[in-house]
């Protein structure tokens, strides 16, 4: 263990996290677990069985990177394979929380994909959001998952689950669903009005621009995604198929930039068989009406 790393404060952290979670309705009962690293072969990790609204710093357990649990009165989270497999992934996270809050596991039970370009924050601090093929909890498969994402996103919904969120410590790891959360909720209520409406490119890259500045990465400025749509959830799109994602309750944006102009062009061949359709139809309906008998 790093004696540098003052654990009991990283215990009353995990503690407070705790609080939020289960004040904001993001982890009811005893659901949810949260994780902070703090060596090489170290893990701070909450209990089973506990409400993450009650934790004291004596409850957290500590394991190993192998899910054994090493230190503690309480046994660890069944889940903590999950936040093992993103340490591995992502040497730079420290922190790990997993939780259910209930809008966007709303879109996790719907397999409903989160609309991009529509929120400026959301732009700059998740970017795509991506959604798991659906696992047993617990095991090796469930948390494998998350690998396919892993590298290229700090948030991820876990498919009629919940969502799992990580980052350099455990307030910002909790921040990434506290903001997810919230969109979904805004999505949710502004498509009961009626309609959302997208950025167009332009805007969308000066929030890519704005993000950059920021420090905080995103695919859609990396090479590879230079000719994608970047309204149109490209980056894990090739991922719907396998884990049951499509769109079902909100619209696709608007084609943006090459996408555009990688379309298909307008089949004239088709434009003429429409209106010769047309036409015939309204011959027929024409030769009707003279045929009718006039009315008294």
């Amino acid at each position: 263990m790093n004696a540098r790393v003052n654990v009991h404060k990283l215990k009353q952290d995990i503690c407070e996290i705790g609080r939020r979670l289960y004040n904001r309705g993001f982890a009811a009962a005893n659901d949810g677990n949260i994780t902070v690293r703090i060596g090489e072969n170290e893990v701070l990790c909450t209990p089973t069985m506990h409400s993450k609204g009650f934790l004291k710093p004596e409850d957290i357990c500590t394991i190993d990177m192998t899910g054994k649990q090493i230190a503690g009165i309480k046994k660890r989270s069944s889940e903590a394979l999950l936040h093992l497999e993103i340490y591995k992934a992502r040497p730079d996270v420290k922190a790990v929380v997993h939780c259910h809050p209930p809008h966007a596991t709303a879109f996790a039970v719907a397999r409903e994909p989160i609309p991009q370009c529509v929120l400026p924050e959301v732009e700059v601090f998740l970017g795509d959001v991506p959604i798991t093929r659906y696992e047993t909890p617990g095991g090796k498969a469930f948390a494998e998952t998350v690998l396919p994402f892993v590298q290229k996103t700090n948030v991820i919904i876990l498919a009629n689950h919940g969502t799992v969120s990580y980052g350099e410590d455990v307030e910002r790891a909790y921040w990434w669903t506290e903001i997810l959360d919230a969109y979904c909720r805004i999505l949710m209520l502004a498509r009961s009005l009626g309609r959302i409406h997208f950025f167009d490119e332009q805007k969308e890259r000066e929030l890519l621009e704005l993000k950059s500045r920021l420090g905080f990465a995103d695919p859609r400025n990396w090479p590879e995604y230079k000719d994608c749509d970047i309204c149109a959830n490209d980056i894990f799109r090739e991922s719907w198929k396998e884990t049951g994602v499509e769109r079902r309750a909100f619209p696709a944006p608007p084609p943006m930039g090459k996408a555009k102009s990688q379309q298909a062009p307008a089949n004239p061949q088709n434009q003429l068989d429409t209106e010769a359709l047309i036409q015939m139809i309204t011959d027929q309906v024409m030769a009707q009406l003279q045929t009718a008998t006039p009315p008294v």
